[in-house]
């Protein structure tokens, strides 16, 4: 098969494996959410303004570098079971539900913080899914591996929502008044 069919071949697989969902579907998911979520941490950094600047420019660095290498970690046990990877900025952008706009740069720390836990919550979302769709495809490496991730993505949004003067989940329940 050539570079071209073979790729054709991952796209439709990937397309079956999206609609079934599998694990390696959701961790393309996964994967493209940390992706994304690591430009908009940068955005962060470069722009942020106020008297949270020192608190953002102090941790959202540390996230960027520990995210980057989860991803290279995550990406290395896909390969391990034979999984397709999403690499392109195409596949990043189609998979992640998380949303990136030029706007945020010029919102308030105190709203980017808030944006960022809300990232955080919603790459929960795809992680405990991922963990149970491994688990029930034998593929424990990838579930015990998304199990850490789980931990280390509820300890950032607790830090963040400590610094915010929060409670853990405030402001990411809907309010049952509001349905």
């Amino acid at each position: 098969m050539s570079p071209k069919e073979k790729y054709q071949e991952e796209l439709q697989q990937s397309e079956i494996d999206h609609h079934t969902p599998t694990a390696g579907a959701m961790v393309g998911h996964i994967l493209s959410n940390l992706i994304i979520q690591q430009n908009k941490l940068r955005q962060i950094v470069y722009y942020v303004k106020g008297t949270d600047q020192s608190f953002i420019q102090e941790v959202f660095p540390q996230l960027i570098n520990q995210e980057d290498r989860l991803f290279d970690e995550l990406n290395h046990l896909m390969l391990d079971e034979g999984e397709v990877i999403p690499t392109t900025t195409e596949e990043f952008t189609q998979y992640s539900m998380l949303e990136e706009n030029g706007r945020l740069k010029y919102e308030t720390a105190s709203f980017l913080l808030m944006e960022t836990v809300k990232d955080f919550a919603t790459q929960l979302l795809f992680i405990t899914r991922g963990i149970t769709l491994a688990e029930n495809e034998n593929k424990f490496g990838i579930a015990d591996f998304l199990k850490q991730l789980n931990t280390w993505i509820k300890h950032q949004i607790f830090v963040i929502q400590s610094y915010l003067g929060h409670e853990v989940s405030e402001g990411l329940e809907e309010d049952e008044d509001e349905e």
